[in-house]
């Protein structure tokens, strides 16, 4: 095997193996069955699934409605995305001949804004209008960024509001997209739109929950498992959650060490029904919020006992330094997946535009273990080294066969999408009742 390429290394992986023959004999059956699912329910306009391979297991550990790292996916995927984009746009406004992108204010983050330069280049060569609306609060004219790591060049220009719409000077767009997750909230300028935004303001991690989103997932999945002939755990992370904690204070931790016993005997029942030798784990998280904050790995309730204040204030922090009022404690799914020669952990990140795959890349850490979170300090990305982008199987090869995995690892990522597509719809609904 190349030294570049990635391989699974466990050694449980007849359960694994069973879904991925499974997925091979019913695709046309799990395609219709998506497809149907497209047609009740409309996919957010774009979206990133982090998932976990332990052999025995393949499950989505985090979805994110508004993506970064676009500038990591493999180029040769870039008309898959294009054409993605075409379909996205339409769907919400047929009409559409120019966006607004309205980007994090991440001006010193090199790669977040290669990031916002890609997705840039991909709606432009999607065919429309684009321009880039700054939310910096200092931002008083339009600014030219030279990229370091390209080269390319961005304009960032001052977001402006008539009524209630959004403009740039002369750029009056038909789309709003947002690739900033409203952790802070949603600035006074971005708030009561008559105007398409994509995705709803709601959906920001000021207001959305995970445990919410697996909620969905999680009725997604039964739905699948049906579909697919398989027990729908091999694609569900079990979870539990605590609504009010203060890791700082100590408030709550009762909630949470019993609801972490709880969820670890429901672990070691699954791991026993498949006769699975690892020692079962949970993960430990802020119930909002994103890169990889305010996260630990637990094997056992003396471990939250006896936290010490430095863990206790990593954990009671998240982005933007929103304090962590909420936990969701997620069932720990392994990584048996390396990178390299050097066999560094590696998960895939599968990227989707409206419906598709359009490709996605290793998250890979040389500094973390198979239990860990891997979105930390040491962490690199290897576009995805396949031919395809996640998006059809080849039944003339071997169930495990790099292709076939790939496809896994796309129909996973779209049971995430199809969970987050109801959550969007959910939210939606609620707004429509509270205005009414």
């Amino acid at each position: 095997m190349a030294d570049d390429a990635l391989a699974l290394t466990s050694g449980n992986t007849s359960p694994l193996l069973s879904f991925e023959t499974q997925l091979l004999q019913k695709s046309p059956d799990i395609e219709a069955w998506f497809r149907s699912q497209w047609h009740q329910t409309a996919p957010p306009f774009y979206c990133s699934v982090d998932l976990r391979n332990a052999g025995f297991k393949l499950a989505p550990v985090d979805t994110n409605l508004f993506p970064g790292g676009f500038n990591n996916l493999n180029p040769e995927f870039e008309t898959v995305c294009v054409q993605a984009i075409q379909s996205a746009v339409e769907r919400v406004c047929p009409t559409a001949t120019s966006l607004l992108l309205v980007p994090e204010n991440h001006t010193r983050n090199k790669f977040y804004l290669e990031n916002v330069a890609t997705l840039y280049d991909l709606i432009q060569k999607a065919g429309f209008h684009v321009r880039i609306g700054s939310l910096l609060p200092d931002l008083r004219e339009p600014t030219e960024l030279l990229l370091e790591i390209s080269g390319r060049k961005l304009l960032l220009e001052p977001l402006q509001r008539t009524g209630d719409k959004l403009h740039l000077s002369g750029f009056e767009p038909c789309l709003v997209l947002l690739n900033n997750d409203l952790s802070g909230g949603i600035p006074e300028i971005l708030q009561n739109l008559d105007q398409n935004v994509m995705p709803p303001q709601a959906l920001g991690w000021h207001s959305r929950l995970k445990s919410s989103h697996f909620s969905y997932y999680r009725e997604v999945a039964r739905e699948f498992g049906e579909i697919a002939g398989i027990d729908s755990w091999w694609v569900d992370p079990l979870f539990r959650n605590c609504g009010q904690i203060n890791f700082l204070k100590r408030e709550g931790e009762e909630c949470l060490i019993s609801n972490v016993e709880l969820l670890l005997e429901d672990i070691t029942a699954k791991y026993k029904q498949y006769d699975i030798k690892e020692q079962p784990f949970v993960i430990v998280k802020s119930d909002a919020g994103t890169y990889g904050m305010s996260v630990m790995t637990v094997r056992s309730v003396d471990e939250l006992r006896e936290m010490n204040r430095k863990a206790r204030t990593h954990m009671a922090s998240a982005k933007e330094g929103r304090d962590v009022t909420g936990a969701i404690i997620q069932e720990g799914v392994y990584t048996f997946e390396t990178w390299g020669a050097e066999q560094h952990t590696a998960e895939p990140v599968v990227y989707m535009i409206d419906r598709f795959v359009v490709g996605g890349f290793y998250r890979v850490n040389e500094k973390r273990g198979n239990q860990e979170n891997l979105n930390s300090p040491g962490m690199s990305f290897k576009p995805l080294p396949f031919e395809s982008c996640c998006s059809h199987p080849d039944r003339r090869l071997s169930p495990d066969a790099m292709p076939n995995r790939a496809y896994a690892y796309g129909v996973v990522a779209r049971l995430a999408l199809l969970a987050a597509a109801r959550e969007v719809a959910a939210s939606r609904e609620q707004l429509a009742a509270k205005a009414a």
